[in-house]
């Protein structure tokens, strides 16, 4: 019997491909996988499973973080086998229970690596298989087209299979500095007791793109900024940012910060979102030619309580801008007037790291003046290596049941919430859509939610 099975709805896909193949062998190879395991990917084309090795193997060799090599390479194939299947038909999913029959396991993991348009019809045939028993279940976020689909969907899930059995992943969550914001503020007096309205005088959080919608645009521009990320990733980060108790539990915690963020009618939408869409995005491929999607989202919101208060959040995103970057920048309040604020950056991606600006006396001068301490992680070759890539780290929580990191539906549901508030507000005030030209730093309109706070974003 196979000590673990992982089931991969949508094997030929580049998610497959890019992401889940590549950190399964990670994890093979530092042994952080059972002896006895199965890979069963699925998909409509009639591979054989050497006809499948041969397409997987580039985009292992590639995407990995280990260096692969041949030897161990086919010794991770011998436990994939591709299942071909048209999962959309209810029936099919009888071989597939007939498979599992021949093919039994102790702990069974089934990933949704689809669009959500296919979660309801496989959630319906997994749940008729009894050779797949008490199977965790793995979902991107966001799910669903619209809120009321997503909201049926989770109830549907978790009354079939347990809501301790869905797994919501957030990859976001899963990457290092992110985890690694708990630890700097905890683990260090220096910021542990100034981590508060009374020290810090506002929060950015950039997640910037170079790219654009590339081969997405049926999803995207039904998305856009707002519900891609600031919903589904940036809303977690800030709550991260922000817990009261960074030792406590966390999805309480980050739940809790979430319902304290200052309600959408006590807002007024002109100092609080501005959408933009860079120039050509109409023109890319699946992009309605008249479409109003926002590809850039800033937005300035507050945290009512006790640490927070009158902490503005800076929140921006957005594709085809003048470089990638995610990072949170924490600016302290400055000492004087005369002197620059200190400000600490967590640096997520591409560069993770920590950078802190703080004063000293100029040499040889009486006069103040800036001095930085800069840590890359990623650039010390022993870290990169020993750094989980964020899907291995999360596939690994998932196997060992582990669902501290993972999102719970009510925190979905709040940010979903809020942020269709948000829209519908700025819809409501007949605010435009921004053109912003590819490769900006920010649409230049933006300046207005932030002028009091701080002159440009960096």
């Amino acid at each position: 019997m196979n000590k673990l099975t992982l089931t991969i709805f949508g094997g030929t896909g580049d998610l497959t491909y890019r992401k889940l193949l590549p950190a399964m062998y990670n994890l093979y190879i530092k042994n952080q996988l059972p002896k006895e395991f199965l890979i069963t990917p699925i998909g409509r084309r009639d591979y054989t499973d050497t006809d499948y090795q041969g397409v997987i193997e580039p985009w292992i060799s590639e995407f990995a973080q280990v260096k692969v090599k041949d030897e161990q390479l086919q010794a991770f194939f011998e436990h994939i086998h591709y299942f071909r299947m048209d999962f959309t038909t209810q029936s099919q999913y009888q071989l597939l229970d007939q498979y599992y029959e021949a093919h039994p396991s102790e702990n069974h993991v089934v990933y949704y690596a689809v669009a959500p348009d296919f979660f309801e019809g496989i959630t319906d045939g997994v749940s008729t298989m009894e050779n797949m028993h008490e199977p965790k279940i793995v979902l991107e976020k966001p799910f669903g087209a619209s809120f009321e689909l997503a909201k049926f969907l989770s109830k549907k899930l978790e009354t079939l299979f347990g809501s301790n059995h869905i797994y919501r992943i957030d990859h976001y969550l899963g990457k290092e500095m992110v985890r690694n914001i708990l630890t700097i503020r905890d683990a260090n007096l220096l910021f542990k007791n100034v981590w508060n309205k009374d020290s810090i005088d506002h929060v950015q959080i950039s997640a910037l793109e170079e790219v654009g919608v590339e081969t997405r645009g049926n999803y995207y521009d039904h998305a856009g900024a707002l519900k891609d990320m600031v919903q589904n990733h940036l809303l977690q980060i800030m709550s991260i940012v922000a817990v009261d108790d960074p030792t406590g539990n966390m999805n309480e915690q980050q739940l809790a910060v979430l319902k304290q963020l200052r309600s959408v009618d006590k807002l007024k939408i002109q100092d609080t979102l501005l959408l933009g869409q860079y120039d050509g995005y109409r023109q890319e491929l699946h992009v309605d030619p008249a479409s109003t999607i926002e590809t850039f989202a800033g937005l300035k919101l507050f945290i009512d309580n006790e640490r927070w208060q009158g902490v503005p959040f800076y929140i921006r995103t957005g594709k085809k801008m003048a470089r990638r970057e995610i990072e949170v920048k924490i600016t302290f309040k400055r000492q004087r007037e005369d002197v620059d604020p200190n400000v600490l950056v967590i640096k997520i991606q591409p560069t993770e790291g920590v950078y802190l600006e703080f004063n000293i006396k100029t040499p040889g001068e009486d006069s103040i003046t800036k001095a930085q301490m800069d840590f890359c992680q990623n650039c010390n070759l022993i870290f990169k290596l020993n750094t989980p890539e964020a899907y291995e780290r999360m596939l690994h929580a998932c196997m060992i049941g582990d669902n501290s990191w993972f999102t719970k539906w009510e925190m979905i549901e709040y940010s979903w919430e809020y942020i269709d508030a948000l829209k519908q507000m700025y819809s409501d005030a007949n605010l435009p859509v921004y053109t912003y030209p590819q490769g900006s730093v920010e649409p230049k309109e933006l300046s207005q939610l932030y002028h009091k706070d701080f002159e440009q974003w960096n």
